[in-house]
């Protein structure tokens, strides 16, 4: 018998849920009708329980790397979702806060290069390096990687190794989540000829920004120190919201009441849209967020940001009678020193938003440093589900016919500025 979870709780005002009642069934069957189906890119419903039986293996690959170089830092190269989604889940379970263990490079300038130099103490041979990457060609990773390679063996030669030997030494500092296929990962025959460590890989059809339960976040947390009962608890709870998800009883469905939410401020002619989220823990939260709104849901009218660092620069447009908005607020269940300031301040706002616009909070259970990780896993699960309900909602209301694949979980238009790229050959110190 499925019920409501305890980590998160959520209360909606402004909306008026009983004229899509009727409809609950069909957004469901939608959704479910495409779930873990091959080439319907949904394949992230169930990730989270097929991941749970992994979790060995991806333990023993943090160890393995950090033994075989004796460093104990991890950079992390991708962008987009192989960044995002690691930035996130590292933010909500309170780990890697003063950057001590996980640093990131997904740029392509030569003063972010330095900067990231910088980082590791002008010394490339301290960190250990995972290449993020579905085709293993994306212009943006592969630029850093092939420049950090060349650094290590020079680095290594620089000691009287040899070539060969030098290269062998390099290859001991990387990891490549990618995909499995050789035939369609060049990252991955790079990984197989050159000896690097292990088989991380990114799942078929789990778009970046669904796959904050995919390979590379959770071997980024096992490298920061989460523990696996931790991360089990973390993956049996989206498992939950999955399930929560799929259900036709919309006092269950948070999920589909949250895509409900949105959709219908849509389909009332309301375009703007805003999204805080409450703590410092969410800092990277906002970046994932607003990933998924801009490739799922192709709108960059909604604003997501962390608070209260946004909230007095954005309030004069927020509660200017001109302007038709509604409101979500994300906080923390605080339970330290700050609680009673903490809660007058959610009070506030939510007094403030609630007489303002249609409005939904969700409160999350917290630890002493971030979320739990009960709550980490089903707040994030929980974003995925309401992003694609939403699309599903607007469809089914406006009697429009939904594609086959849906168009939240594609993203074609990225080829545009992608294929101007093409014919580019990245190389050690240059780009030609």
């Amino acid at each position: 018998m499925l019920t409501k979870l305890s980590s998160l709780k959520t209360s909606f005002s402004g909306v008026d849920f009983s004229k899509y009642s009727s409809k609950t069934s069909e957004f469901v069957n939608e959704f479910s009708s495409r779930a873990n189906k091959e080439g319907k890119f949904l394949n992230w419903v169930n990730l989270p329980s097929e991941q749970l039986k992994r979790l060995d293996d991806i333990y023993s690959l943090a160890s393995s790397l950090k033994a075989q170089t004796g460093v104990s830092k991890l950079s992390v190269m991708g962008i987009g979702g192989s960044k995002h989604t690691v930035e996130h889940m590292l933010g909500i379970n309170g780990l890697n806060i003063s950057g001590e263990s996980i640093l990131f490079y997904s740029d392509v300038d030569s003063i972010s290069f330095n900067r990231f130099l910088s980082k590791l103490g002008g010394d490339v041979l301290s960190s250990n390096y995972m290449i993020a990457s579905k085709s293993g060609s994306t212009f943006e990773t592969k630029d850093g990687f092939l420049r950090i390679k060349k650094m290590l063996e020079d680095a290594y030669m620089a000691q009287g190794k040899s070539s060969d030997d030098a290269s062998k030494l390099a290859s001991k500092h990387f990891i490549a989540v990618t995909d499995k296929n050789s035939e369609k990962s060049e990252l991955r025959r790079t990984s197989n000829e050159e000896g690097w460590l292990g088989d991380l890989y990114i799942h078929d059809d789990v778009g970046g920004r669904f796959s904050a339960f995919d390979d590379h976040a959770l071997f980024t947390l096992a490298y920061a120190g989460m523990s696996k009962e931790d991360m089990a608890s973390m993956l049996r709870s989206a498992q939950e919201v999955s399930e929560l998800s799929l259900s036709s009883d919309l006092e269950l469905n948070d999920a589909l009441k949250e895509g409900i939410f949105w959709a219908d401020a849509k389909l009332r002619g309301i375009d703007a849209s805003v999204h805080q989220y409450m703590g410092s823990m969410f800092e990277n939260t906002v970046y994932w967020h607003a990933q998924m709104q801009n490739e799922s849901v192709k709108d960059t009218l909604k604003q997501v940001a962390k608070v209260p660092d946004a909230m007095h620069h954005s309030a004069e447009a927020h509660f200017n009678p001109a302007n038709k908005l509604v409101f979500a607020l994300t906080v923390p269940l605080d339970k330290g020193v700050c609680a009673s300031n903490a809660e007058a301040y959610i009070g506030a706002l939510s007094m403030s938003y609630e007489s303002t616009g249609a409005f939904f909070k969700e409160y999350v259970e917290t630890s002493e440093l971030g979320l739990t990780p009960e709550a980490a896993g089903a707040v994030t699960q929980l974003r995925a589900f309401a992003t694609v309900y939403q699309e599903i909602v607007e469809a089914v209301m406006q009697n429009k016919t939904l594609p086959d694949v849906l168009d939240s979980v594609l993203q074609p238009h990225v080829e545009f500025y992608k294929k101007n790229l093409k014919g580019g050959v990245v190389v050690p110190g240059r780009i030609g």
